[in-house]
């Protein structure tokens, strides 16, 4: 896929809003457009089980109501057509929500052996006594499935796509994994046999242990992915643009025995990842997909990205080092690329910074062209990174905006292999400066980046 424009684009999840809701979404979009910026990026959108954490969530397919006006007024006679389109999730997301409430919060595994496995009969009379909790999560989706086409339709009049984010895996606790066992490696109590992560690496030094369960490639291979092309549907039902998160998982993905503490001990597992990919494309034709390709890439996953044209992730905070092939070097990002100055796992620029040895200092400045600027504020240091992302080669340059805003590590969104303190930061806006729309748009300007992002 090569793209034929440039573009500009702000990440930030609608929790971070100063609701902490879509409710500012008018007033949010009406900014992007006078910043000139025309991708909004977020993340995944789903209900978080424990914590809240959006890439472990209750549902592959549901969103979260919690981030939608409270106030939402929509024709229910739409409904039902609405709900044909999405019983083969809605069902039993509605059913796992409504069981999950009725037992404490208890997973799926610890529900009475009956409901645990889906004896039918038991559904069905649950079913029954349940029809108006049932119906009322049924709705609340609905509601925001509602509310969500109106504002990508505000969205699109404004110029602005928006970019959505596709957890890897889903959680071990999900209406997901209760409702299709065999999609998943589990044992006979549905317990996870193997379990997801990521090995020792710049995060963490014992890794990242994150607990979803493996899938049962086998099995899904057997009916040419159905699940997967029903969550890439559903995902462009919402998104103009879809980031794959650890795509790598798609050529082989980190195994860790379910009784390991850690990361450390696991292994690579091969994936159908070219065999999935091509099932979605016969069926829905080249697709925007963004291939986060950050970590330990090796040739076979970038093989798998170039084979179906996806562009791939840089970040320029992992740019300075003393390798010459290094790609998140300005000098190595190329068109097929969504550069970053920091993502949602990284510290803000100015936290970095501040963070950073003063033995590595030099290194930035002079990669930076203030070489010889010895007492470089932290605005200057943060500007110029942010100019040499929007000015690079890659085709969409994002920015957190907490680095648009300038803020430090009290404004982090997360910090990869901790469970406090997260997903917490929301911005105000009266912490907008009165210039920061205008001061974007004269860099997005400069850079040649007032397009709208378009695959070619």
């Amino acid at each position: 896929m090569n793209f034929n424009k440039r573009s500009a684009g702000l990440l930030l999840h609608p929790t971070s809003l100063p609701s902490g809701t879509l409710a500012d979404a008018g007033r949010w979009l009406d900014f992007l457009k006078a910043a000139g910026v025309s991708v909004w990026q977020m993340l995944p959108l789903g209900l978080p089980l424990t914590g809240l954490s959006p890439y472990q969530c209750a549902s592959a397919f549901a969103v979260n109501p919690a981030l939608f006006p409270a106030d939402i007024r929509v024709d229910m006679r739409r409904f039902s057509p609405w709900h044909r389109a999405q019983a083969h999730w809605l069902d039993d997301y509605a059913r796992f929500i409504v069981i999950k409430a009725e037992h404490a919060g208890a997973p799926w595994t610890d529900w009475p052996p009956a409901l645990r496995d889906r004896d039918p009969a038991t559904l069905a009379a649950f079913d029954l006594a349940h029809a108006d909790a049932l119906r009322e999560i049924m709705h609340a989706q609905f509601r925001a499935a509602t509310f969500w086409r109106g504002m990508r339709a505000e969205a699109a009049q404004h110029g602005i796509q928006l970019f959505g984010d596709m957890p890897i895996f889903v959680a071990h606790d999900s209406a997901d994994v209760w409702a299709q066992r065999d999609l998943f490696l589990l044992d006979a109590d549905g317990q996870p046999t193997v379990v997801a992560g990521v090995p020792p690496d710049y995060f963490s030094e014992t890794g990242q242990r994150w607990g979803n369960p493996h899938y049962n490639w086998a099995n899904m291979q057997a009916d040419n992915f159905a699940w997967w092309r029903a969550r890439l549907r559903a995902h462009f039902d919402w998104f103009d643009w879809v980031r794959i998160d650890h795509f790598r998982g798609l050529a082989a993905a980190w195994s860790i025995p379910a009784n390991e503490p850690t990361a450390i001990h696991g292994q690579w597992v091969t994936s159908p990842g070219a065999a999935l990919l091509q099932a979605v494309i016969d069926e829905m034709g080249e697709l925007a997909l963004v291939a986060e390709d950050l970590g330990v890439i090796t040739p076979d996953v970038t093989a798998l990205r170039h084979q179906f044209g996806l562009p791939g992730m840089a970040v320029l905070q992992f740019a300075f080092d003393a390798h010459a092939d290094n790609p998140h070097k300005p000098e190595n990002v190329q068109t097929d690329t969504v550069y970053y100055t920091g993502t949602h796992d990284n510290d803000t620029l100015i936290g970095w910074w501040h963070n950073l040895p003063e033995q590595a200092r030099p290194h930035v400045r002079w990669q930076l062209g203030l070489g010889d600027v010895e007492a470089a504020s932290d605005a200057q240091i943060a500007d110029a990174m942010i100019r040499t992302v929007l000015q690079s080669r890659a085709a969409l340059a994002v920015l957190p905006l907490q680095d648009a805003l300038r803020l430090g590590s009290e404004a982090r969104m997360n910090t990869p292999g901790t469970e406090n303190g997260n997903w917490t930061w929301r911005f105000e806006w009266n912490a907008i400066p009165a210039d920061l729309a205008s001061s974007l748009l004269d860099l997005i300007q400069m850079s040649d980046r007032c397009g709208t992002l378009d695959p070619a």
